[in-house]
């Protein structure tokens, strides 16, 4: 982490106290756009190559349970911009790095808080994991199958409705805080976030457009033309040919009987062109049907697995995976015209860079 940080959040400083899931992938965002994240962790912590989401960091190893500990992280918080923490409410109120003392030291700090169920509400000190959170939004309830919801990796709760939000949140408060000195508290909860995800959903509900019923729907898996096909050799397709023009050029290229998938058909037509589409796309191995079909817009894709998709020729061009430390991990995003955003180094063990951040913050080791 020598060579200088690139970003548009070069300047930026950070301090990350340690934690899983959404806060420390949220503080990977900012670091890979150029942010120095300096993380606050315990005597004893362990990370290798393979810990992507902490990548980018320098580390301090501090006993916030001492007062030499509290003091030092209480002296960083005067030289940050953004805090970041995911521990169970009251936690850093009890270390005595709450809000009220951290803002009476820094009044321009945004103090960034990530919970799966916020800073209130009967849930508020209950454990919880993405699982729970996304349950309550309806998410959950809306992904899967007739039979049963699935379980959508951590990408809903944990990611989605609770680091990007975080993320977000910490850029509108930072903005605010440049614009006026005044800095905030940020409540950014995962069972919050994933509601926000299913806005055009609950839209669709309150219009009448969509049914509260898994696998029933336009986008759900409930109808033929956005779906998943297996192939001859097992592996799989996605097709998503929703608009007309997309789903004509399926037809043909595919080429279907018009006869039998000339229109859309009403929703209760799509379970059996489901099943019609399935013994069509089971007749071929799936690089037959992507030679035919990827280059046109029949939006139709090869089902990747983890160690295939970091070598198909889309990501390949993109520059979508890099290699770090001999790890192969997803390469920052967004992408900026003016200041691209970089890997600012590898995970570091705990204590590693710690002395040097130190001085960098204008303190002494």
């Amino acid at each position: 982490m020598s060579a200088p940080r690139s970003g548009p959040l070069v300047g930026l400083r950070v301090l990350e106290f340690a934690g899983i899931g959404p806060a420390p992938f949220c503080g990977m965002l900012l670091s890979d756009l150029g942010a120095d994240v300096l993380r606050i962790d315990r005597s004893g912590a362990q990370y290798d190559a393979c810990s992507i989401e902490t990548r980018g960091r320098r580390s301090l190893v501090l006993d916030l349970k001492t007062d030499a500990g509290r003091d030092t992280a209480l002296r960083l918080i005067e030289k940050a911009d953004a805090l970041i923490e995911g521990f169970r409410p009251g936690v850093m109120e009890r270390l005595g790095l709450g809000p009220e003392v951290a803002l009476a030291r820094n009044a321009k700090l945004v103090y960034g808080r990530m919970t799966g169920w916020g800073q209130s509400g009967p849930n508020a000190p209950r454990a919880g994991h993405d699982i729970n959170f996304i349950a309550l939004s309806g998410a959950l309830h809306a992904i899967g199958t007739p039979a049963a919801p699935v379980v959508p990796l951590n990408l809903v709760g944990d990611f989605g409705g609770g680091a990007l939000y975080l993320a977000f949140g910490l850029m509108a408060a930072l903005r605010h805080a440049d614009r006026t000195g005044e800095g905030q508290v940020i409540d950014c909860a995962m069972s919050d976030g994933s509601i926000g995800l299913m806005s055009l959903l609950y839209g669709h509900l309150a219009r009448g457009s969509w049914r509260d019923e898994r696998g029933s729907n336009l986008i759900d898996g409930g109808s033929h033309f956005y779906n998943v096909y297996q192939c001859a050799d097992g592996a799989w397709l996605a097709v998503g040919a929703i608009e007309p023009a997309f789903y004509a050029a399926l037809v043909e290229k595919a080429g279907l009987d018009v006869a039998v998938f000339g229109a859309r058909q009403a929703p209760q037509d799509w379970p059996a062109l489901r099943e019609q589409l399935a013994k069509v796309f089971v007749q071929r191995p799936r690089d037959e049907w992507c030679a035919l079909l990827e280059g046109s817009d029949a939006c139709v894709t090869p089902v990747m697995s983890m160690q295939e998709a970091p070598r198909h020729p889309h990501n390949l061009a993109r520059g979508a995976f890099i290699e770090v430390g001999g790890v192969t991990q997803p390469a920052p995003s967004p992408r900026f015209s003016r200041t691209p955003g970089a890997v600012q180094g590898g995970p570091v063990a705990a204590g590693e860079g710690g002395e040097a951040a130190l001085r960098d913050w204008g303190l002494s080791p």
